[in-house]
Parts: structure tokens; C-alpha cells; sequence
């Protein structure tokens, strides 16, 4: 899937933007709070048709990678940003799964 084509499909879709860039840090390898996110969400994101490459592991280890990432930047705070952004995460996979599901009601 190409950007054109991401965009067209997380237009609109609550967390598209931190997702979008999520993917782009993981494909470079950058460790970033998106890209740990990311990969916290890679089994689901994958199932939706969204390639992220990222080995079993690393996929079981982003959650302690993010809440440190958090922790260096937001401190005690650190919780509460940790939740909200699983929160942004899971609302991002749940519509994308529905603009898929419906896409494919359309084409049968």
C-alpha cells in the first residue's frame, strides 16, 4: 500500500496521523512513541492489510519501551499518557475495521 493510498483509507479515523507516523518510524527503525505504539498494535494493524514488520519480541516489549519513552517525557504523568494513547490506538484499529468491513460489503 502506497501513502496515496494509506491516506485515502486513514482519512478521516481517530489517531490516523499518529498511526501514520508510527508506520514510518518503525519502517525506518526509529524508537519513537509512535513506533512503539505501533507495534503494540502490529497484530491487529496486520490483520487489517497494514504491513508493519516487526518480530514477535519486539512487538511484546514495545508496551515497557513506550511507558519508558513516557516516562523520560511526561514523568508521573507518564500513566495517564500511556492510556490514552492505547485508548487512540485501539479507537484507530476498531474504525479501521469497520471502513474495511464495510468496503468489502460494498464490493460483494
Amino acid at each position: 500500500m502506497n501513502g496515496t493510498e494509506r491516506a485515502m483509507l486513514f482519512a478521516g479515523l481517530p489517531g490516523a496521523d499518529l498511526v501514520s507516523d508510527g508506520l514510518a518510524d518503525v519502517a525506518a527503525g526509529r524508537e519513537t512513541v509512535a513506533g512503539e505504539l505501533v507495534k503494540i498494535g502490529s497484530p491487529r494493524l496486520n490483520d487489517c492489510g497494514l504491513s508493519v514488520i516487526v518480530d514477535h519480541e519486539e512487538a511484546l516489549n514495545a508496551d515497557r519501551r513506550l511507558y519508558t519513552l513516557l516516562g523520560a517525557s511526561h514523568g508521573n504523568a507518564a500513566h495517564s499518557q500511556y492510556n490514552a494513547l492505547i485508548r487512540q490506538l485501539v479507537s484507530f484499529e476498531r474504525a479501521l475495521e469497520q471502513r474495511l468491513a464495510r468496503a468489502r460489503r460494498v464490493r460483494v
